[in-house]
């Protein structure tokens, strides 16, 4: 695979998402760390529903991951922006979110890579995560008509965020204050608390992706990988 970073960081789309992070009362303040830090790669798609450029961010994802085992960066993401389509509603974003998960992985495990065995790959699992090149990520939706003004960017986005760095602020005894923290801001910012949060290992983490408030009962749409134990 190319290990070379893509180029994307100074596309149009890109420095708005940058703009987006920086209004000083978004919550997320481990997004506002990477983006100080210049922890985030980006990698601008064309469309949501299409799978045209999955060919190009699967191995630029897995370029990303190679690179955070050299250095272990914290406040490290994976960005995908595309540059439509921005009239989605909200259950139709999921659909397409998970079209796109669902076909990144499908190549995952036609490469035979791991699965990263520090999580889950059942979807309905507690303890799921989902796993590219052996590193598991939790991704964050977001779109223009997303119900949390929190996830409302001006087009549909992916920002893979990886599972290590949540372990390493826990072993830090940083994560729970971290959390509460983004917790407060986020009911500042958006006017209510986020009835989806949830911590790893209490309900699985895909109800979360998308931003939609999913009913009960909600299955997840991805087929699970086969991992071999």
């Amino acid at each position: 695979m190319n290990d070379l970073p893509p180029d994307d960081s100074g596309h149009p789309l890109a420095t708005a998402f940058k703009l987006f992070l920086q209004q000083p009362a978004f919550p997320c303040v481990a997004a506002k760390a990477g983006l100080s830090r210049d922890q985030f790669t980006f990698v601008v798609a064309r469309d949501l529903r299409s799978g045209w450029d999955d060919l190009r961010v699967y191995p630029a994802l897995l370029a990303f991951v190679s690179r955070y085992r050299r250095n272990r960066a914290r406040f490290s993401s994976f960005i995908v922006l595309f540059e439509g389509p921005a009239t989605l509603s909200e259950a139709k974003f999921e659909h397409h979110l998970w079209a796109r998960l669902q076909s990144l992985s499908d190549k995952d495990a036609w490469l035979g890579l791991p699965y990263d065995d520090r999580v889950e790959s059942l979807p309905d699992d507690p303890h799921f995560s989902i796993s590219f090149g052996g590193e598991a990520f939790f991704v964050v939706g977001l779109h223009p008509t997303a119900s949390r003004k929190a996830r409302r960017f001006e087009t549909p986005a992916m920002v893979f965020n990886l599972h290590d760095q949540f372990e390493q602020l826990r072993a830090d005894g940083r994560y729970d204050v971290l959390r509460q923290r983004i917790g407060e801001r986020d009911v500042r910012y958006s006017g209510s608390t986020n009835p989806m949060l949830a911590a790893h290992g209490e309900i699985s983490e895909a109800r979360q992706y998308s931003g939609r408030v999913v009913e009960d009962g909600w299955v997840c749409p991805l087929r699970p990988r086969v991992v071999d134990s």
